[in-house]
């Protein structure tokens, strides 16, 4: 397996990273990853480019929310720029719109994931765990997974939210291991509550061995949506399990 490349996603900082990018990303280096998540065109390209070189990071990834989808072009255009291949992708417009919401969003990502592999990009939709609601019998996430073309719609699957929606973590990707655009890892504490990778509940052992298997994963995410650390001592953590106990 060639080995992934580990990066952190900057929703941990709160919304600092939009007031103090540079200083974020400084953290982020420190810390021993090799690059980050965030949102679309958050300064320029040149000194976005500049930034990055400064910092020792690379762009990971880019995530928007169904509407954010609007903007495709620009997204594009930006991540070409800084060779950036991951647009993740969160919601499907409507949490009330039963199956047929999914269905919809599906014809959508279809053509989004299209446009996006014209262009050396992989268009990865991102789980929480309402998607694992059942409508008539029928998982949320299994029909949006069913309407969507294998060759244009990859996962970035979310390990806590999966445990979230009572499912196993581990199970879940080796079910859809072929359409794995890259993971998220945070873990989940006793009480549900978000925490550091390897400090709470999930087998994240078992779960590289499962992307054992996937030898074109090329990052994998670390985001933590909250914590009752410090952000930069919370990522700090993280990467030093990941590191010490994953060999990543």
């Amino acid at each position: 397996m060639v080995q992934p490349q580990v990066a952190c996603q900057l929703i941990v900082f709160g919304g600092r990273d939009r007031t103090d990018l540079p200083g974020v990303l400084r953290e982020v280096a420190a810390a021993g990853y090799d690059g980050f998540e965030g949102g679309p065109g958050a300064m320029g390209v040149a000194e976005m480019k500049a930034l990055l070189e400064e910092v020792g990071l690379k762009l990971a990834g880019v995530h928007t929310g169904y509407e954010g989808l609007e903007d495709l072009e620009d997204a594009l255009s930006y991540m070409d720029a800084l060779d950036c291949h991951l647009l993740m992708c969160s919601g499907v417009g409507s949490r009330d719109g039963g199956l047929e919401a999914y269905e919809r969003a599906a014809e959508v990502f279809n053509d989004v994931g299209r446009r996006c592999q014209e262009r050396g990009i992989r268009f990865c939709y991102h789980n929480h765990s309402w998607e694992f609601q059942v409508y008539d019998g029928v998982r949320a996430l299994d029909r949006l997974y069913e309407r969507t073309d294998p060759r244009y719609v990859f996962f970035c699957v979310d390990v806590y939210w999966v445990a979230h929606g009572g499912d196993d973590p581990a199970a879940f990707l080796r079910q859809h291991l072929d359409r794995i655009g890259t993971v998220h890892f945070k873990d989940m504490g006793q009480d549900g509550s978000f925490a550091e990778v390897g400090q709470g509940t999930l087998d994240f052992p078992g779960m590289m061995e499962v992307l054992a298997a996937k030898p074109d994963l090329e990052w994998i995410i670390v985001e933590q949506d909250r914590t009752t650390r410090t952000p930069e001592e919370s990522i700090a953590l993280s990467r030093q399990y990941m590191q010490d106990e994953l060999g990543v």
